[in-house]
């Protein structure tokens, strides 16, 4: 394990956003809103464990999501399930002064509403093409798979010229495994097997159970 930050000088951390911050899979629970939910959570499993590449199955999963409206979605972000601890661990980073940032597979609403709900510095998640109040089934812009994630977390630690052991990345899928490794301290949040491999600490349950660990 690399030697823990110390929370009292500078610092970044780089939270995944699904199943991290919040309890659910953004584009599961779209599609489960529209009844595809069964068909995309199967592609939606088998990406998390590493089976299948991120971005296929991202593709292959956003197709389903044809014809739903926006409105539908707009009220998913307003309620989004927030992971228990993640108002304390956000509330202790901007204590300390730290950077925050959302690095997410999943989509601009939820992002946006996790974003204004923490305060944090900076977002990067995909979009989903919208016409005429609907979904296409099409993606815009970059994608932000697991490399994304890690170069995320690496031009942030240069804009703001902090050094990689003040740094600290957190997710839960294999797709944070980069992000993971381009960190000074990888944590694994209830996360997959293939994540908890990689993680320097995996914790279960709270996610202010990291508090007690820098602190």
């Amino acid at each position: 394990m690399h030697a823990l930050p110390d929370i009292h000088k500078p610092g970044l951390v780089v939270f995944d956003m699904d199943s991290t911050l919040i309890q659910l899979e953004s584009i599961d629970a779209i599609a489960a809103a529209a009844g595809f939910g069964d068909k995309v959570a199967a592609v939606t499993e088998a990406a998390m464990r590493g089976e299948m590449d991120f971005v296929e199955a991202l593709h292959q999963r956003v197709k389903f999501l044809a014809g739903v409206k926006e409105s539908l979605i707009w009220d998913m972000a307003d309620n989004l399930p927030y992971s228990d601890g993640a108002d304390e661990l956000m509330a202790f980073f901007k204590k300390h002064r730290w950077r925050t940032a959302i690095v997410s597979g999943g989509f601009t609403w939820f992002a946006d509403s996790a974003s204004m709900r923490f305060g944090v510095d900076f977002v990067a998640c995909n979009v989903l093409e919208v016409k005429n109040g609907e979904l296409t089934g099409r993606l815009l812009g970059p994608i932000i798979d697991g490399q994304a994630k890690a170069n995320a977390l690496e031009a942030l630690k240069q804009q703001y010229g902090i050094p990689r052991a003040q740094t600290i990345a957190v997710g839960d899928g294999a797709n944070d495994i980069p992000m993971l490794e381009a960190a000074g301290l990888g944590v694994a949040f209830n996360a997959k097997p293939a994540l908890r491999e990689v993680a320097d600490i995996c914790i279960e349950g709270t996610l202010a159970g990291l508090i007690d660990i820098l602190k």
